[in-house]
């Protein structure tokens, strides 16, 4: 039985449209970011990281979504279409994006190890 949830992690999921916008306000709700908040993303370990920060270079749009500029996508080897899981540290006041390619390598350990090795 799964223990009792006690962090103040949100997630999410959202499709990475073709001007690389994602929209998903619940996660930025929980994080406080509105439109115009300024933002640093990096690339990590084929996971996007995205901060507020007041001298950011980025910025959530004035529909509230995130725009991933086109040199962040293909660091993550993400297009249009894709969907992402997107995971909220508000301790860090930092939201985790999470490409196809990394929950592929995030999950499929945990799969084999839950089916005991069987793949079916």
């Amino acid at each position: 039985m799964p223990r009792p949830r006690t962090s103040s992690v949100a997630y999410g999921m959202a499709a990475v449209d073709c001007r690389g916008r994602v929209a998903d306000r619940a996660v930025l709700t929980a994080l406080s970011w509105t439109p115009g908040s300024r933002l640093d993303m990096r690339e990590a370990h084929g996971l996007l990281l995205i901060r507020r920060d007041g001298h950011g270079m980025f910025k959530v749009t004035k529909e509230g979504h995130l725009r991933l500029p086109a040199t962040v996508r293909h660091r993550c080897r993400l297009v249009a279409g894709d969907r992402v899981l997107l995971v909220t540290d508000p301790e860090r006041d930092l939201l985790i994006v999470h490409p196809p390619a990394a929950l592929d390598d995030l999950l499929a350990h945990r799969h084999t190890e839950v089916l005991d090795g069987d793949p079916a």
